[in-house]
């Protein structure tokens, strides 16, 4: 009976080791496919802060987060990313600065064609916007603060030779790439009073002050970046501004664009 019975044991035991073999490959196969997966995220992530330093004209030791969405190897192999988004606090772009997102679509592997698109952020706390406002003319940029949803500014009028104090509450907006501030409310002596009360005081003097103004950031921008609001969160302005998928490979979208 023993003798008999052990022919029968030996294919349980091969069907054994092939399946020890098969979970072995498999195994071998997925930490194969782990470790490529992170040695294209590191490179394409490294590969995108070296341009984004390079090319923004950042220091070198510049902190710059890069986060790719998904799976990066099959996005690799197929030559698009899909979702890229780059932030860094305190850079420059033009006349102005501070904490920047950027996150762009369908970004080609290569860089030699354009993107799907993207939209990038600008965040400025009190005294990064008080730089940019001082671009404006005559604008009391240094009386300038922030607190949601507006801000707000203090200026004055002659009256008969006497300049009396006024506090004007602006709200942030955007219109044909312009940056622009829109009265809403003012004070005079503590008193709140409205755009035609202020003017039926102080005439005509009053007028630039009850008008929206206007600052264009167009000519110090790439072309590609189009500004499309601005507004008040918390004691920071943030302006959104949509990204041309073009200005990856167009000249033209990389260049300053203009006002007007």
């Amino acid at each position: 009976m023993t003798d008999a019975a052990a022919p029968a044991r030996a294919p349980r035991r091969r069907r054994g080791r092939w399946i020890a073999v098969l979970v072995v490959v498999v195994v071998l196969l997925v930490a194969a496919v782990v470790a490529a997966e992170f040695i294209a995220r590191s490179v394409v992530t490294g590969t995108v802060r070296t341009l984004v330093v390079e090319n923004v004209g950042l220091p070198a030791d510049q902190d710059v987060d890069v986060q790719l969405s998904g799976l990066v190897l099959p996005q690799v192999i197929t030559g698009r990313l899909d979702d890229v988004t780059v932030s860094s606090d305190d850079v420059t772009l033009g006349p102005i600065t501070g904490d920047v997102r950027v996150e762009l679509r369908g970004v080609p592997v290569s860089g030699a064609s354009a993107a799907d698109g993207g939209v990038a952020s600008v965040r400025l706390d009190q005294d990064q916007l008080r730089s940019l406002l001082a671009q404006i003319p005559d604008f009391p940029s240094g009386t300038v603060t922030v607190a949601a949803p507006d801000v707000t500014f203090e200026t004055s009028l002659s009256l008969f030779g006497i300049a009396i104090p006024i506090g004007a509450t602006v709200s942030p907006g955007a219109a044909e790439g312009d940056l622009t501030l829109t009265p809403s409310a003012f004070s005079v002596g503590g008193n709140a009073i409205d755009a035609d009360t202020l003017r039926g005081q102080f005439g005509g003097i009053a007028d630039p002050l009850v008008q929206t103004q206007s600052l264009c950031i167009a000519d110090r921008l790439p072309a590609g970046l189009t500004l499309t609001s601005a507004t008040v969160q918390g004691q920071d302005l943030v302006a959104t501004f949509d990204v041309a998928g073009g200005i990856l490979d167009d000249p033209a979208l990389q260049a300053d664009g203009s006002c007007g």
